[in-house]
């Protein structure tokens, strides 16, 4: 679920798919396929991510592996613990 993952991501931080496409200088229409899954991201394209959102790849992939337990259960409950796990990650990733 790593398209589910970076959609919440830029979701999250209320950035558009126009404005992500910009700075990643790639097209909307190529981050609403990776967000949708019918695309897998390069390396490249991890790492602007992580760039564009201050974090670091490691973060997006493990909040992509706990995205893909969690809805299984689709739980909003379990989303949202996800999330706050995420964040706490993220926070001490730029904290370094």
């Amino acid at each position: 679920m790593l398209g589910e993952a970076l959609r919440l991501i830029r979701v999250f931080h209320d950035c558009k798919t126009s404005e992500l496409a910009e700075a990643l200088e790639i097209s909307a229409s190529y981050i609403s396929e990776i967000e949708s899954g019918k695309k897998t991201p390069s390396m490249e394209i991890l790492n602007k991510y992580a760039d564009f959102f201050e974090t670091k790849v490691s973060a997006i992939m493990f909040f992509a592996e706990d995205v893909d337990k969690k809805n299984k259960k689709k739980s909003k409950a379990a989303i949202r613990k996800t999330l706050i796990k995420f964040l706490q990650v993220m926070e001490r990733a730029t904290a370094d």
